[in-house]
């Protein structure tokens, strides 16, 4: 079996996600017949695609199985994101080709909803511009604090309220925020527990003084956080996306931040990685990094444990545990990946 993997360089030995350290894949298949490619680029997939297996890569760092590749790829028969996700996925090919496509939850959302609370305050507490300051050697308290904001008694609004959204809530709380979010699937079981209300979307959007994205990107979502949308937000509301890149409108949120209606921040883009004349890499007063929120060293280690999971299933011809599967048999097996009618 040949599997293609699709890892960045690095030379931090605790960076299990790398070309050097192969997410211990060199190990793991010692003494197997199965033969391993990592490779550095999306660019160089299209080397190796028509003979591979199985090819893996993170939302961090995607292989795009796109249409075209899939029909390249003869032998194609398992597609791993090595975190959570399925957008650098046509699932529609890969439904069409037979293709599995699996992920890994639960590996990063802690780690993701802490970013999210993270965002957040550095955005409503102006941080930006406050270490902007002291890094060029200025001491203007007044243009700082004067968008300076407690969390205490914010609406904070959540779009998608999986697990890492519900994680997200749970920090929050403490906060004494008023919660509310949406999802197309309503979970009342879990609304009091969190002290969170459902609204629908027009209200999530209009109401909170903080929106975070918690979505997966589907046919529904792409660009959801439009132009339109964004201008029924709040004046000078805060957007935090640490989801998916391609779930807003790029050019609507430089526009709005740029005007100082909103202020952004997250650590997703699209594409990815992002180019350097990205329109986002220019803005003032966000709290926009590279894509590494669920990238954290104990992320990494629980990334590897799917990743091992899934393969040693695979490689002994057994069933992939359900909860790792996006599609499978033809058809989309996770229900958070399917578009609503």
């Amino acid at each position: 079996m040949k599997i293609l993997a699709l890892f960045p360089e690095a030379t931090s030995a605790t960076q299990l996600l790398s070309k050097e350290k192969t997410l211990g894949l060199d190990e793991f298949l010692k003494n197997t017949e199965h033969e391993l490619t990592i490779v550095t680029s999306d660019k160089e997939v299209d080397d190796y695609i028509e003979d591979v297996d199985v090819v893996i890569s993170s939302p961090f760092l995607p292989a795009y199985i796109t249409k075209e590749r899939a029909n390249k790829a003869k032998n194609l028969k398992l597609a791993i994101t090595a975190g959570i996700g399925s957008d650098h996925v046509d699932l529609d090919a890969a439904i069409d080709k037979g293709i599995t496509v699996v992920e890994i939850p639960g590996s990063n959302n802690l780690s993701v909803a802490e970013q999210n609370v993270m965002e957040a305050l550095l955005l409503l507490r102006n941080y930006e511009e406050g270490h902007r300051q002291a890094e060029e050697g200025e001491w203007d308290l007044p243009r700082v604090g004067a968008k300076a904001h407690d969390m205490i008694g914010k609406t904070i609004g959540i779009f998608g309220f999986g697990r890492i959204g519900q994680l997200t809530a749970e920090r929050l709380k403490p906060f004494e925020v008023h919660l509310q979010y949406n999802d197309p699937y309503r979970k009342e079981d879990i609304e009091e527990k969190l002290g969170i209300k459902y609204v629908d979307f027009d209200t999530l959007v209009k109401t909170s003084d903080v929106i975070i994205i918690q979505s997966p990107l589907t046919k529904d979502t792409k660009n959801k956080f439009d132009k339109d949308v964004i201008c029924n937000m709040k004046d000078s509301a805060v957007l935090v996306n640490c989801a998916r890149g391609g779930i807003v409108e790029r050019d609507a949120i430089a526009e709005a931040v740029n005007l100082g209606k909103i202020r952004y921040g997250g650590d997703v883009w699209y594409p990815q990685p992002a180019p350097k004349n990205h329109p986002w890499r220019s803005l003032e007063q966000t709290g926009l990094t590279v894509h590494y929120s669920g990238m954290t060293v104990e992320a990494q280690e629980r990334i590897q444990k799917g990743v091992f999971e899934i393969l040693t299933s695979f490689m002994e011809n057994n069933p992939i545990e359900e909860t790792y599967l996006i599609v499978a048999n033809h058809k989309v097996a996770n229900k958070s990946y399917q578009t609503q009618n």
